[in-house]
């Protein structure tokens, strides 16, 4: 049984799993959050995402779910190391924050820098925890690429998406 990330691009997780208003408003907040780190200099990278909404919380749980979780793997900005990526950068990865502002539950892990002990922890913990539901039922997360260019094509489809339901 695979337990990788599935690889997805982020018109495919907009068309699969914006079902309703209140999962294009998390989807929209996705890419507000996404435009926001890219502004900030992450250009290169990839996101895992899960929680309730990669699942079908409206069936399981009979309400639709309140945000996205996801973590962000990033190569430093030029010309930052990670005391001057933590000032510029502490909103997006504060989870209160992002959860407010954007609908995400939002985690960061940079690439390219020494790996701590630390760090194998935590990436085990979010394989652990992200490879099954609360039920213990075996499922996977999903990746998407931290494309630019990906995140115009999903924000035209979640337009058109959005039209369709105020309709």
């Amino acid at each position: 049984m695979d337990r990788s990330p599935y690889k997805a691009s982020l018109s495919e997780v907009v068309e699969r799993l914006g079902k309703s208003p209140a999962r294009l408003q998390i989807l929209r907040g996705l890419l507000a959050y996404r435009a926001e780190l890219r502004k900030r200099g992450i250009s290169k990278g990839f996101q895992w995402l899960d929680g309730s909404f990669t699942e079908n919380k409206e069936l399981l749980l009979l309400e639709p779910p309140n945000d996205v979780d996801i973590v962000t793997f990033f190569h430093l900005p030029d010309g930052m190391d990670q005391s001057s990526f933590a000032q510029v950068f502490a909103d997006l990865f504060d989870t209160d924050n992002t959860k407010k502002l954007y609908k995400v539950d939002a985690y960061g892990q940079p690439l390219g820098v020494a790996l701590k002990e630390m760090d194998v922890v935590i990436i085990s913990y979010w394989q652990s925890m992200w490879s099954h539901t609360r039920n213990r039922i075996w499922k996977g997360f999903l990746q998407v690429d931290f494309s630019e260019d990906e995140d115009h094509i999903a924000s035209g489809l979640l337009a058109r998406m959005e039209v369709e339901f105020s309709r």
